[in-house]
C-alpha cells in the first residue's frame, strides 16, 4: 500500500498540469432579455428577431356598430403583421369618459406602440394622453370638430393622429324622410347632448329638413338616467324621429323601441344596427370596414413607417337604404321600392 501512494500523487500531479494547459471553456453569453419573438432565417440559420407590436384599443362603450369596428380594426391588423406579432389590450370605458381617460393615460405608461380609439369620447381621451404615441380613431364622425382643428381632411391632421369615420351626410337622412313620408310636416330629433358627433349630424339634418320646409324640434338626454322621459316627450306631436348615431342611444334602442312602436312612428336612424334594435329605416355604412380601413392605416404606420399626420381620414363607402321589417310590419308602415331589409 505505501509503494502506492507516490504512483498516485504522480497521477495526480500530471492530470493538474494536463487541466492546467487546456484552454478554459469560453463563458456563456449574456442575452438581453426580449419580448420579441425569434426565429432561423431559412438561408443562414442566423437568429432573426421579427418586431412585435402592443395596441392599446379604447372603446367608449360596448354595442353592436362600435363592436363591429374593433372587430374589423383587430383584423385588419393581424391580416397586415401576423397574428403572432400584436398583441392587443382591449378596455371598454362603458360608457363613461372619464375611463376613457383613465385608460388611455394607463397606455401611455405602458408605451405601447399604437392606440386605437372607438368614438369621439376615447379619441379625445387618447389626443389629452399623448402627442407622440400615433393615435387612430374610428366611429368618429367629425374629426375637425373632435380635434378643435381646421385641416383637409384628405390631406391628414399634421398631428399624431388619424382615423376613419362614420360620417354621412344629413342631405341623405332627410332624403330618406321624404321618400319614406313625403306629407311630413314634423320631425323631432333625439339624441345624447354628451355627444359632440351627434349634436353635428343633428344640426346638419335640421338644415336640410328646413330647405325642404319640414319643422323639427330638438330632444337631448344628459345621460341614459332620462332617456326614457326625454324620448317620450319626443314620440309627441310629430310625423318621425330621427336618431344620429349616438352611442348612448344605440345602447338604449329597446327603451326607444318601446315607446317609438307603441306610438305608431317611424325613426330614422344613423346606422344599422341602432336600426335592427328599435328603427324603421336607416341610410346604412359597415362598421365593420371602417374598423378594417382604420387597421390598414395602422398597418401603414407600425410595419411601412408611414407619417400617421399625413394620412388621410379614411371613409365609408357606398351607403345602402336599409329598414327593419319587423318594425315596418308592427308599425303598419309599407316601404317603397329600393330599401334592402336589415339581415334579408
Amino acid at each position: 500500500m505505501k509503494k502506492l501512494i507516490p504512483v498516485l500523487l504522480a497521477l495526480c500531479l500530471i492530470a493538474g498540469l494536463a487541466a492546467c494547459g487546456s484552454t478554459p471553456a469560453a463563458p456563456a453569453t449574456d442575452v438581453p432579455a426580449t419580448d420579441v419573438p425569434v426565429t432561423d432565417t431559412p438561408a443562414t440559420g442566423e437568429p432573426v428577431a421579427e418586431k412585435s407590436y402592443v395596441i392599446g384599443i379604447c372603446q367608449l362603450v360596448q354595442h353592436d356598430a362600435l363592436d363591429a369596428a374593433t372587430a374589423g380594426f383587430r383584423d385588419a391588423v393581424t391580416a397586415g403583421l401576423g397574428a403572432d406579432n400584436v398583441r392587443f389590450d382591449e378596455q371598454n370605458a362603458s360608457g363613461d369618459s372619464a375611463t376613457c381617460s383613465t385608460i388611455c393615460t394607463g397606455f401611455v405608461a405602458a408605451n405601447v406602440d399604437l392606440i386605437m380609439a372607438n368614438a369621439t369620447p376615447a379619441l379625445q381621451a387618447a389626443v389629452s394622453a399623448t402627442t407622440t404615441i400615433p393615435i387612430l380613431g374610428t366611429s368618429v364622425t367629425d374629426y375637425g370638430a373632435a380635434l378643435n382643428l381646421d385641416f383637409d381632411p384628405a390631406e391628414g391632421t399634421g398631428t399624431n393622429v388619424s382615423g376613419s369615420s362614420d360620417g354621412v351626410p344629413g342631405q341623405l337622412y332627410a332624403d330618406l324622410v321624404a321618400e319614406l313620408l313625403p306629407d311630413a310636416q314634423k320631425v323631432n330629433i333625439l339624441y345624447c347632448s354628451a355627444e359632440a358627433n351627434s349634436v353635428i349630424q343633428a344640426d346638419d339634418f335640421a338644415a336640410c329638413m328646413e330647405d325642404m320646409g319640414v319643422a323639427t324640434e330638438v330632444f337631448t338626454f344628459a345621460d341614459s338616467n332620462d332617456i326614457q322621459m326625454v324620448a317620450t316627450a319626443a314620440a309627441e306631436n310629430c310625423d318621425a324621429i330621427y336618431i344620429p348615431t349616438d352611442n348612448a342611444a344605440a345602447s338604449n334602442m329597446t327603451i326607444i323601441r318601446n315607446i317609438t312602436e307603441a306610438a305608431g312612428l317611424p325613426v330614422i336612424c344613423g346606422e344599422e344596427n341602432m336600426c335592427a334594435n328599435g328603427g324603421l329605416a336607416t341610410v346604412s355604412i359597415s362598421y365593420y370596414d371602417i374598423g378594417y380601413a382604420c387597421g390598414q392605416q395602422a398597418v401603414e404606420i407600425l410595419a411601412n413607417g408611414a407619417d400617421v399626420g399625413s394620412l388621410a381620414i379614411a371613409y365609408a363607402q357606398d351607403p345602402v337604404k336599409e329598414y327593419n321589417a319587423e318594425y315596418a310590419e308592427n308599425i303598419g308602415f309599407e316601404i317603397p321600392e329600393g330599401f334592402v331589409a336589415i339581415g334579408g
